[in-house]
């Protein structure tokens, strides 16, 4: 049998090391030895000797995830063998955490991550209850992280008296150590006479980097976790 469709660059090889690799731009490979974290409803195939439950949140997630609707709603994938991610076509992306990293980002952002990776819900401070995706989870550790994005990520650097301004709705993930407000590009005047639709965004101080996608929230997409 003949075909583009058996090309190299579409067939899985070997696996060299546990871990997780990237099988193409649109998905995530993770040979498994021992326990991984994945979002629900991530896995698109597998082999081995796998198990996949469902992860508890614990108590204080639990409240968090239901009063702000923010969450990682997660399993975990224990055993040994392989298994792909995926998530509607998005870009996956890989990121390496050495000890003292930490990165906050947006729940819908997170394909799967090493159970070495901790992570806690957060709400952004300075911004209170107004605007969506606004309650977003830090991790930290040592291991790595999957991600997706919808469309190719914008990585923004942000200095010290030059603040970066994003739309709560196409922010990714920012770097721990920026400090977060809510600021309004829009007089009441405007507002009143209809407005340019872009209200509120939010702004971030210090020195880092955040990260955007060239797309706004789709509808019926939820805004966090």
């Amino acid at each position: 049998m003949r075909s583009d469709l058996f090309a190299s660059e579409n067939t899985v090889r070997p696996a060299t090391a546990p871990g997780m690799s990237l099988q193409n731009p649109k998905s995530i490979r993770y040979v498994v030895d021992g326990e991984c974290h994945a979002r629900q409803g991530s896995m698109i195939a597998f082999r081995g000797d796998l198990r996949f439950e469902r992860k508890g949140q614990g108590v204080g997630k639990f409240l968090k995830r239901t009063i702000t609707g923010e969450g990682l709603p997660l399993m975990a994938v224990r055993g040994r063998g392989e298994a792909w991610f995926a998530h509607d076509a998005a870009n996956c992306f890989i990121v390496d955490f050495e000890p003292g990293d930490s990165l906050t980002l947006n729940g819908r952002n997170v394909l799967c991550f090493d159970a070495s990776l901790g992570y806690e819900i957060q709400v952004v401070k300075g911004v209170g209850m107004v605007g969506g995706g606004l309650f977003n989870s830090v991790f930290t550790g040592q291991g790595r992280l999957g991600l997706v994005c919808d469309g190719h990520p914008i990585v923004i650097p942000v200095s010290p008296g030059q603040p970066v301004f994003v739309d709560t709705d196409a922010v990714v993930g920012w770097s721990t150590s920026l400090a977060t407000s809510l600021h309004r590009s829009q007089s009441f005047g405007s507002m009143l006479r209809g407005g340019s639709g872009e209200v509120v965004q939010l702004r971030l101080d210090g020195e880092g980097f955040v990260i955007v996608r060239p797309s706004e929230t789709r509808p019926g997409e939820q805004t966090s976790g």
